[in-house]
C-alpha cells in the first residue's frame, strides 16, 4: 500500500491562537505505511503521533509519503525507492523531515546503499535547505538481527552524520525486542498496538528536533 498525505503549510504560519505550525515530511516502509497486521488510518504511529505532540502544544501539518517494501535502494510495492517517495513528501518549508526504515534493504549491495541513501539526504536538504533530518534506522523484533541488516543501520548512520542528521537506532535500543504483543501475526509487522508504542518513541524524538530548531 502506498500513502501521502498532502497538505502544504508553512512551519511559520500560525492558528487563529497563535499557535505556529510546524510542517513535517516523513518518509518510510510499511512500518509508516500500516499493514493488515495494524497501523491503518488514525491507528497508524504518524496519526497518533499528531495527536500527542498537538497536545503537548506543537501543531503539526505533515506530508507523508511511504510504501510497503521500499528502502534506499529496494523498490517498493509501486515501484518507489525513499529518494522518490522523498521527492514527493519534502517541500521548502518543512521543519523537519524523518526518514524510516528499511529492513527491505537488507542484502543490497552495500556501496549502493551508501550511495542511495546519500543522495535521498541530498535531496531532502537541497529541498529544505532550513529542515532538521531525522533518521531512524531499521528495528528488529530480536535481540539477534542478521549482518546484513546490522550493516545496514551502520551504512544509514555514516550517511546520517554526513547529512548532519540525528540518528535513531531502534535496534540497539531493542524497540520490539521481547514485545511479541506489538506485532502482528507475520511477527514482522507492528499490530495496532505496536503503532501506539512507535508513536510512544518518536513523538519525543521529533518534540525534541523541533524545539531545538533555530
Amino acid at each position: 500500500m502506498i500513502s501521502y498525505c498532502t497538505a502544504p503549510v508553512s512551519p511559520y504560519r500560525t492558528t487563529a491562537r497563535g499557535t505556529p505550525i510546524d510542517h513535517v515530511a516523513v518518509v518510510g516502509d510499511s512500518y509508516t505505511n500500516g499493514t493488515e497486521e495494524g497501523g491503518q488510518g488514525q491507528n497508524a504511529w504518524t496519526s497518533r503521533t499528531w495527536l500527542t505532540l498537538a497536545r503537548q502544544g506543537v501543531q503539526i501539518s505533515p506530508d507523508v509519503a511511504s510504501e510497503g517494501r521500499a528502502g534506499y535502494v529496494v523498490r517498493g510495492d509501486h515501484g518507489s525507492v525513499f529518494e522518490d517517495l522523498t521527492g514527493r513528501a519534502v517541500h521548502p518549508d518543512d521543519a523537519l523531515v524523518v526518514f524510516f526504515g528499511s529492513r527491505n534493504d537488507e542484502g543490497v549491495d552495500p556501496m549502493q546503499l551508501a550511495g542511495m541513501a546519500h543522495d535521498t539526504f541530498d535531496l531532502a536538504r537541497r529541498s529544505a535547505p532550513s529542515a532538521k533530518l531525522l533518521v531512524i534506522g531499521p528495528p528488529w523484533p530480536t535481540a539477534d538481527p542478521p549482518f546484513d541488516v546490522l550493516y545496514v543501520r551502520d551504512t544509514l548512520n555514516r550517511q546520517a552524520e554526513w547529512a548532519r542528521a540525528t540518528f535513531v537506532d531502534p535496534i540497539s535500543e531493542g524497540w520490539f525486542v521481547g514485545r511479541p504483543d506489538l506485532l502482528g501475526p507475520d511477527g514482522i509487522h507492528p499490530n495496532d498496538a505496536g503503532h501506539a508504542y512507535m508513536a510512544e518513541k518518536i513523538a519525543p524524538l521529533m518534540r525534541a528536533q523541533l524545539s531545538g530548531r533555530s
